[in-house]
């Protein structure tokens, strides 16, 4: 990166430079005087106010300040880059995302693509557990082939509390000094990873869909962007470690190893670090809701269902198949579905053995929430629907013509139906 630099001896007409950004980057200030701006109410009448030129924060350093200004006025200057030894970092870490010691399973996923590119790069693969009473469990991650699991057991981490958390990890960091830092996308990995990633102020990208690992242990982070029109690679070459979260149901979960060879480690921190101004008074477990990241099978209805009496019928299919239903943002934002039911970007990430797709266009931004589908059926009046582009099999034409048919085949074969691909 750079910036871009007035030199403010060379400028003529002020008003005129401002104009030169089209995004109102370049604006005129009062140049300080002996330390002090001049005031421009009554007492500055008689003299000379002294003006400046400022880049403010909407500059996008496109330098067209610097290509169509008045020569030697504008200049852009590249910045040095920070100088870091990579060989001083090593290792995937995971951190170890659970409730009360149950493990939450994108922990797991997350070990499987931590062990797939830490063989490339020949890194050891490790875990951070935190909690109390959690030996059992750490045992457990051993079988999915981690070399290492450092556990923080301490009743201050019995519960999750954002300092003591932050405190623990940041210990781990500092000691281990891993190159790559994953956290699934949950509500605890979404508050602990960019807190602990600003204390090592380096850089964090969220709800990654593709992870790759370099040579030089640079991290290839690969995400939606500008609402899902966009894949942005994101990489953090200057800085360590380098952070990733990663949403429940995008990667898959490694096998059991038969002989786990891996080590638990445990850790210890000074107490004083792990005080939190948080007091957890009471916990209430909430009523157990299967939701649709669970399910091997889904029916989604998308926007051509065309009104929400037509949802009864979709739902009909989904009772015949044992299958969940889903829909698409606009039946969420219109109050047909529950929002914890929508697919997509701005909703719930699946990875169904069998779905099915009534009515759904196909946009990039509901795509990229269901993609990894072992088998995709989609239903749509369009046939160049970009839906159809992902879909292993495709039917084009009324979805209240089509799933009828479908429904009485599946009555008339039975109400135990077979969902996997």
């Amino acid at each position: 990166m750079g910036k871009i630099i007035i030199h403010q001896e060379r400028i003529t007409d002020y008003e005129a430079l401002t104009e030169l950004c089209p995004f109102d980057a370049i604006e005129v200030v009062r140049r300080p005087v002996n330390g002090h701006d001049i005031d421009l109410g009554a007492g500055a009448q008689g003299y000379s106010l002294l003006k400046a030129l400022r880049i403010n924060e909407n500059c996008k350093v496109c330098k067209l300040c610097v290509k169509n200004g008045p020569e030697g006025v504008f200049e852009f200057v590249e910045e040095k880059r920070p100088a870091i030894d990579k060989t001083q970092w090593r290792g995937i870490a995971v951190y170890v995302d659970h409730a009360e010691g149950n493990i939450h399973p994108v922990t797991y996923e997350l070990i499987g693509k931590a062990k797939a590119m830490a063989a490339k790069i020949q890194h050891p693969v490790f875990c951070v557990f935190m909690g109390h009473d959690i030996g059992p469990q750490a045992e457990k991650l051993l079988a999915y082939g981690v070399d290492e699991v450092f556990v923080y057991d301490d009743e201050a981490l019995a519960h999750f509390r954002i300092e003591p958390y932050t405190a623990a990890f940041e210990d781990f960091i500092a000691g281990q000094k891993p190159a790559i830092v994953l956290v699934g996308g949950t509500t605890v990995g979404r508050s602990l990873a960019p807190r602990t990633a600003a204390r090592f102020r380096t850089g964090l990208t969220a709800d990654c869909t593709i992870l790759d690992v370099q040579d030089n242990t640079d991290l290839d982070q690969i995400r939606p962007a500008f609402g899902g029109n966009i894949m942005a690679h994101i990489y953090t070459p200057n800085h360590r470690p380098q952070f990733a979260t990663v949403r429940y149901k995008i990667f898959s979960a490694p096998a059991c190893e038969l002989k786990p060879h891996g080590k638990i480690t445990p850790q210890h921190i000074a107490r004083e670090k792990l005080h939190s101004a948080i007091r957890v008074l009471d916990m209430q477990r909430k009523q157990f809701d299967r939701g649709i990241e669970e399910a091997e099978a889904l029916v989604v209805a998308g926007r051509g269902v065309g009104k929400e009496e037509n949802l009864a019928l979709v739902q009909q299919l989904a009772d015949k198949l044992g299958a969940q239903m889903a829909c698409t943002r606009p039946l969420a934002e219109n109050g047909w579905m529950d929002p914890k039911r929508q697919i997509g970007l701005s909703g719930r990430t699946v990875k169904p053995k069998l779905i099915i797709t009534c009515g759904v266009s196909g946009a990039v931004q509901f795509t990229a929430g269901m993609d990894g589908a072992e088998r995709i059926i989609a239903i749509n009046t369009d046939p160049q629907a970009p839906i159809f582009k992902v879909a292993h099999y495709g039917l084009v034409g009324d979805l209240n013509e089509i799933l009828p048919h479908l429904i009485k085949y599946l009555q008339s074969h039975g109400d135990a139906v077979e969902c996997a691909a």
